[in-house]
């Protein structure tokens, strides 16, 4: 099962967790047109702020991968580093696991990341005494952005599916 944004009631399932939980004045958010998912805003530095993110409610897209090796999406950037967050049953809530990617600028790239790729966090710091992360623990998926960077971001989404070929 794959995530494809054909229709606006994917972007529905997805909510904004930026830098205001602490103060900051970052904005995000998600859409959908144009058969794709669009992770945009504007990243502030002020008020000790710099990070901004979406989530998506889980659904049978969790569970699907399960039964993979890891996770594929084909995403066009900007020229800024993004972060795939999975949240887990595996940690506390603060905590995730992540992988950092760099799509290039107005070109679609497919990236694929077995769960092995993936490091657990809390804050930004890693967990050195994490477990791997576990494929049937995944609650949650998202993106961030906290390259430590004022200005405004566009990160577009294509395809999200699980992965058996990596």
């Amino acid at each position: 099962m794959a995530l494809i944004f054909k229709t606006a009631d994917e972007q529905h399932r997805w909510f904004a967790v930026d830098d205001g939980v602490m103060g900051g004045v970052s904005q995000s958010t998600f859409s959908v047109n144009e058969g794709c998912g669009w992770f945009h805003g504007e990243v502030s530095l002020e008020n000790g702020g710099g990070f901004a993110s979406v989530r998506r409610q889980p659904d049978e897209f969790e569970v699907s991968l399960t039964r993979a090796a890891g996770i594929r999406l084909t995403v066009k950037g900007d020229g800024r580093a993004y972060q795939l967050r999975l949240k887990s049953r595996q940690l506390s809530d603060a905590c995730a696991y992540r992988v950092i990617m760099t799509p290039p600028a107005d070109e679609w790239q497919t990236l694929s990341f077995p769960w092995q790729a993936f490091d657990a966090i809390r804050r930004g710091s890693l967990l050195t005494d994490a477990p791997p992360l576990e494929a049937d623990s995944i609650t949650q998926l998202g993106f961030l952005i906290a390259d430590r960077t004022a200005g405004p971001f566009c990160l577009g989404v294509q395809r999200l599916e699980p992965s058996d070929h990596l």
